[in-house]
């Protein structure tokens, strides 16, 4: 369990120390550092929804259902018995990240995002889209945590089957 909660202290902290300087340095400073011309950049944007900026609910409920979302995660974790890496990691992730944009919705209001990869940006159908959106270490930590549980869920949830008799008389 050491492991599973350094993990989530590293998330938060890498999370909310580069929020930090995307504030210093984007915000306050250039707005966007282009690493890779016309691919990645650093782009600061704000978010007061979701995932891809989706608004489904206010501000106060959204803290409200992360909050209990993250709790929930974090006692079925302390209850299992399972203690394998592969199982604590996701979590971790998943928590972590939870618990990072939920510090930015309870002293900004909103998340800060600030990574951007510019897979495609224009028309489709007579309607503008940018097909990425712009997001942060707390959302790669989730969505890498929630891809682990995907990939690996046989192995993480294998239910202990019964043995199979073939008794035929």
């Amino acid at each position: 369990m050491k492991l599973f909660f350094s993990l989530i202290l590293l998330v938060i902290t890498l999370d909310q120390w580069t929020k930090k300087l995307a504030i210093t340095f984007l915000r306050d400073g250039v707005q966007n550092i282009t690493i890779i011309p016309d691919f990645f950049s650093l782009t600061y944007a704000e978010n007061r929804g979701v995932a891809f900026g989706l608004e489904f609910a206010p501000p106060a409920v959204l803290l409200l259902l992360t909050g209990l979302i993250t709790a929930i995660v974090l006692f079925y974790v302390i209850r299992s018995k399972n203690r394998t890496t592969l199982f604590l990691l996701p979590f971790a992730l998943i928590i972590g990240g939870g618990i990072g944009n939920m510090i930015d919705r309870m002293v900004q209001g909103r998340v800060v995002d600030f990574i951007y990869f510019d897979l495609y940006h224009g028309h489709v159908f007579g309607t503008w889209v940018s097909l990425w959106p712009i997001f942060n270490i707390a959302d790669s930590a989730i969505t890498i945590g929630a891809c682990v549980l995907v990939l690996f869920h046989n192995k993480l949830f294998a239910v202990e089957s019964p043995e199979v008799t073939n008794d035929v008389h």
